[in-house]
């Protein structure tokens, strides 16, 4: 049962990590009742990686806020709702560096997480991320620089384009502790604010596996970065929120 209802904190840092993606093979990945939100006749999927602070229940005081490093594995997606057509993300796994996380998530607030080490270093605008999971050595690195603007290949038109799109889905499901259940958590940003990364490696574990992801059918598209946005996270787990053969709660 999930009890706390809203958690106020800081994006000191979210790297989004996207790919392009064959819909026929990435449709494999997303549970009913979702569907994908295509882009340019493919499917968008990647890896959120941020660091938190002050995170808080909210209404309580900054000061005893904790921080810490996260990362979900990330599906866009359409679904049917009660006014219409939805879009979010569909979370196929979450890690975080916290044990408090691990062991609240999914019972006082949304998202099962799992343990995992990060790793971080900043210099002159050049940023070198990454992490490895303790429960299954899943691992995700990327090396990247600040840019004016995405590469010319990317499925988005623009930066702008880009920005919208991920600022226009800010509801994420993921599994829950209990058998087909699903747990909404909806991202409210105080201030939106995204810049372009020119990437000079990347590499995710789960993406570059071929029985998941057949050579050819995913590409990497780009990276985002957002900085010092301060948020709000608001449980959406009522059953109205989303329909199909899902039990939400």
């Amino acid at each position: 049962m999930v009890a706390i209802q809203n958690i106020a904190g800081v994006i000191d840092r979210r790297f989004l990590i996207n790919y392009r993606v064959e819909p026929e093979v990435l449709v494999r990945q997303i549970p009913e009742p979702f569907r994908l939100h295509l882009v340019g006749g493919y499917g968008i999927a990647g890896i959120c990686v941020l660091r938190l602070s002050q995170l808080r229940i909210d209404r309580f005081p900054r000061a005893i806020g904790m921080a810490s490093d996260n990362a979900a594995h990330r599906i866009a997606v359409e679904w049917d709702g009660p006014e219409g057509t939805c879009r979010g993300v569909y979370i196929a796994r979450r890690d975080t560096s916290s044990r408090t996380t691990v062991n609240l998530g999914g019972r006082l607030f949304p998202g099962v997480h799992h343990r995992a080490d990060f790793e971080f270093w900043e210099m002159s605008n050049q940023y070198e991320v990454g992490f490895k999971s303790r429960r299954d050595g899943a691992r995700v690195s990327l090396s990247a620089k600040l840019a004016s603007d995405l590469t010319l290949d990317s499925v988005f038109s623009s930066l702008d384009d880009a920005s919208m799109f991920f600022e226009q889905s800010p509801l994420g499901f993921s599994p829950g502790h209990k058998n087909q259940t699903l747990e909404g958590l909806e991202l409210h940003c105080e201030n939106w604010s995204v810049q372009a990364l020119k990437v000079d490696r990347v590499s995710s574990s789960l993406f570059d596996d071929a029985s998941m992801f057949p050579r050819g059918s995913l590409t990497f598209d780009s990276a985002l970065l957002m900085r010092n946005i301060q948020s709000k996270w608001q449980t959406r787990a009522r059953a109205d929120q989303i329909t199909g053969s899902l039990q939400v709660g």
